[in-house]
Order: C-alpha cells, then sequence, then structure tokens
C-alpha cells in the first residue's frame, strides 16, 4: 500500500511568513490552442519540500547532489503527538541510514497562521541524538522544525541530514515503511517534493 504524505500544491498554499507565494497562470488552452500548459511560480520551500544544506550551512549541497540511494530510506515513525521527549525517541531503535518521521498532528492546522508561528520546535538534545545516530532524513508534519536562530536547522543540515517540512496524512502510517521523497533536481537549496510512503514488506 501507498500512502500520500505531500500535501497539494495551490496559489492557497500557506507558507513561511516572508516566503514568496504559489502563483499558477494559464499559459494555453485547448480550447484557444489546442493544448493546455500552465506556467507557476513559487519558493524553493513551498508546501511539502525538502531542505538541503545549502539551505543554511554556507558552501553546502544543493539538492542535485543528493541520489535515489539517500531520498528513499527505512522510515521510522515517532509519535510525537503529547510533545517531543528524548527518552522516547531513544525507544525507537534507529538505524543509521534511517529517516526519522516526527508526528506531531499539526498537519490538519496548516491553514492557520499559528500553523508557522506557534509549532514547538525540535529540541536541540533530540537534534543532536539524530545526528549521533546517522539518520539520513528527519521529516515533521509542521511549517518549520524551529525557529530563529534555526539552531535545529543548522544542526541537522551541517551534518548533511535532509530536512522534510509541511508532511501530512502521518496518521496512517505503521512504525516502520519505506519513504520515497523525491524533489525536483534543482542545483538549489530545497525544492517542492512528492513524499509517499510504502507499507508493503
Amino acid at each position: 500500500m501507498y500512502i500520500d504524505l505531500t500535501h497539494s500544491l495551490t496559489p492557497d498554499t500557506p507558507v513561511y511568513p516572508g516566503d514568496p507565494k504559489p502563483r499558477i497562470t494559464l499559459a494555453n488552452s485547448v480550447e484557444n490552442d489546442g493544448f493546455t500548459d500552465h506556467f507557476f511560480t513559487l519558493g524553493t520551500h513551498a508546501g511539502t519540500h525538502i531542505d538541503a544544506p545549502a539551505h543554511m550551512i554556507a558552501g553546502g549541497h544543493t539538492l542535485d547532489h543528493y541520489g535515489p540511494d539517500r531520498l528513499i530510506a527505512r522510515g521510522l515513525l515517532v509519535d510525537v503527538t503529547t510533545g517531543f521527549d528524548l527518552q522516547t525517541l531513544k525507544q525507537a531503535h534507529i538505524q543509521p541510514g534511517d529517516t526519522v518521521v516526527f508526528n506531531t498532528g499539526l498537519s490538519q492546522h496548516s491553514h492557520k497562521p499559528e500553523y508557522f508561528t506557534k509549532s514547538p520546535a525540535i529540541p536541540e538534545d533530540i537534534a543532536h541524538y539524530l545526528v549521533d545516530q546517522r539518520v539520513t532524513m528527519v521529516g515533521v508534519d509542521m511549517g518549520t522544525v524551529d525557529h530563529p536562530p534555526f539552531t535545529v536547522h543548522k544542526t541537522l543540515l551541517g551534518a548533511d541530514i535532509l530536512i522534510i517540512e509541511n508532511l501530512t496524512n502521518l496518521h496512517e502510517l505503521p512504525e516502520t515503511f519505506t519513504i520515497m521523497a523525491l524533489p525536483l533536481k534543482l542545483a538549489l537549496d530545497g525544492s517542492p517534493c512528492r513524499v509517499v510512503a510504502s507499507t508493503e514488506r
């Protein structure tokens, strides 16, 4: 079974305060041109997206540096609907190369302003523990993993751990699964992506 963990991208997709809003414009139509075509403008961190190290690390890798071996991995779901807790995370049996996905339950509030401004930050001790465990990606169903001065972003990205933000449907996931997080192959700091989980053994 496959579970889509991705928000749809529309002109109404909320963005982090200060980021450019998505714009989608009809370029050609079947009625006038015999085919339909659109052009769109959006920020590299709009909707469900991946942060590459270049997002916050000077000289850090851009997304085109990473192949499928880094973007398809064993996923491990950690329930943090009652709050982040290091001891709970230590019981999750993380393996090197895993993608750890935190379910906060906040994706249902993605169109509210506080989704970006008042979401909980991943604690710094948890970020350092994830670095020590050599995970490959960290995903959240929040608009950001932390807030200014973005210490957690810098800790994870500085350790070459990719960050997936704005996930959804995490309540449908089992404890372990295969995650496929495929962004556009851009030589940039981030990209919207389609994130899918496979629960097949």
